[in-house]
């Protein structure tokens, strides 16, 4: 019989981390831009960050950022390296290159549930995101610039503007993201 650890939640994870670092709310929410109020609301649960918060996060705290992405699946007490997913308010993502923790390059399959954006903040972080629409049709607003992405078409763009990203149509969107971060 295989015993399994319960995974922290993520707010958890960060909380505790934040304070073994001895960071107030405070020092985090300005190494990361976050408002002290998002931040309180990650730790205690009631809001799941999306990808770029988590790397936002990960940076400020000077960990990898593979502790707070990965989210262990359980399966009998097998566990691969495709096993992980996050779960955030309207969308999943799978990390698709968990071999690449300590690089720069970060690439996802993310899925957006039909006629929904991710909700909270918009994002912004230090680097540069490419985004490939597999299924649906999503709108991605960087900065003041609205772009309507179909299936086959994809966008690249510096990801220290402002964007934020909603699924247009009434099939779940299936993206595959490609984070640069220096």
């Amino acid at each position: 019989m295989t015993v399994t650890k319960k995974s922290q939640p993520i707010g958890k994870k960060i909380q505790k981390l934040r304070k073994e670092k001895k960071l107030t709310l405070n020092n985090l929410a300005n190494e990361t831009g976050l408002s002290t109020k998002y931040i309180s609301q990650v730790e205690k649960g009631e809001v799941i960050p999306p990808v770029a918060v988590i790397l936002q996060i990960s940076r400020a705290l000077e960990i990898d950022s593979s502790l707070l992405l990965m989210q262990e699946k359980r399966k009998a007490g097998v566990r691969s390296d495709r096993d992980y997913e996050k779960r955030t308010e309207d969308y999943s993502y799978e990390t698709l290159t968990p071999e690449a923790r300590h690089k720069h390059l970060k690439a996802f399959k993310v899925f957006v549930d039909p006629k929904s954006d991710h909700k909270g903040v918009s994002y912004q972080h230090a680097g540069e995101e490419f985004i490939y629409v597999l299924k649906g049709k999503i709108e991605v607003m960087v900065g003041e610039n609205k772009n309507i992405l179909a299936p086959g078409k994809c966008l690249h763009f510096n990801s220290s503007i402002v964007h934020k990203l909603r699924n247009i149509s009434n099939e779940k969107a299936e993206l595959l993201v490609v984070l640069y971060t220096p």
